[in-house]
């Protein structure tokens, strides 16, 4: 089924007033979609209860290497912690690629669009994962959230975004006070989160977090995986004009973010839209850090809502 067709019969079986998965929610009128959400970096899963609230289907992709099984959280990096085995450990993150992300969102995306509309969400580096899953299964994605996340079109790579003028002041470096190991020893990038350290914490939350509260802050680092992959940043992470490109597609800037700031994100919007000047990104705007605040947060689910 294509996606005009696809579209099309949702449409339909919406009119007919189906109160199932993919139909209409009851008494209110609207089709039930679900929202299937791509962490960034070092993110674990999270989906949103407001949203299932609100009448929709919410749901994360598992990523590998981002499981309860693949030993991100062990003995050494609980308290007093083991800096020598933190610094050697192997990472079940070495071997993993954005072929790999991409391949768990699609079957992510193939499962939740037997039960209707799919709205694909990716937050910072999931932006990269959402734009090769839609390359793979345009047809079966109603659209593209982008929440201050890479979009790669005219340069391949997130890497190569923050090379840019408009990348370079980018306060990421804030992370390197933080690094447990050697990448090329254990094959992947190993923070540890839960030094305690003003030195670090204090540049990690005024890059991240500066609008949020210090509690907010640390309940953050404290739901952050060690362990991340060393080539998701530099993989090549375009979509294809006539396949990604022809998926609808929002952008949620945050005006105040210090990782990507809003400058690059604002050349990746328009170097997307010159790629598809027939289908353009839907722009909304949010006050807000990289990692969005519990306020700023209430803000994008009401975005993500109105997308349904």
């Amino acid at each position: 089924m294509n996606d005009f067709s696809r579209r099309t019969a949702l449409k339909s079986a919406a009119v007919a007033g189906a109160t199932g998965a993919g139909g209409i929610a009851a008494g209110r009128g609207r089709r039930v979609t679900t929202y299937v959400f791509v962490t960034g970096a070092n993110g674990g899963l999270s989906a949103d209860a407001e949203l299932a609230l609100r009448g929709h289907r919410t749901v994360a992709v598992e990523l590998p290497g981002h499981s309860a099984t693949d030993d991100q959280f062990r003995p050494a990096y609980q308290v007093p912690q083991d800096a020598q085995a933190l610094a050697t450990a192997p990472s079940a993150m070495a071997e993993i690629t954005l072929a790999d992300y991409a391949a768990a969102t699609v079957a992510t995306v193939r499962r939740a669009a037997k039960h209707g509309p799919v709205i694909l969400v990716g937050g910072s580096m999931g932006g990269v994962t959402i734009t090769k899953a839609a390359d793979e299964v345009p047809d079966l994605i109603d659209r593209l959230v982008y929440d201050s996340a890479f979009c790669c079109t005219k340069l391949a790579s997130a890497e190569a975004y923050l090379a840019t003028p408009e990348g370079k002041p980018s306060k990421i470096g804030a992370i390197l006070a933080g690094v447990a190991a050697d990448p090329s020893v254990i094959g992947a990038i190993r923070i540890n989160w839960r030094l305690a350290d003003p030195k670090f914490l204090v540049p990690l939350k005024a890059a991240l977090m500066a609008d949020s509260s210090e509690a907010e802050f640390m309940a953050m680092l404290n739901g952050s995986l060690p362990d991340d992959s060393l080539h998701i940043a530099t993989a090549d992470a375009r979509g294809r004009k006539e396949r990604w490109g022809r998926v609808p597609r929002t952008y949620i800037r945050h005006s105040e973010d210090q990782v990507i700031p809003p400058a690059l994100q604002n050349r990746m919007i328009k170097e997307a839209d010159s790629l598809t000047p027939g289908n353009t990104f839907d722009v909304r705007t949010v006050r807000t850090a990289h990692a969005p605040s519990r306020a700023a947060w209430k803000q994008i689910v009401d975005i993500l809502d109105d997308l349904a």
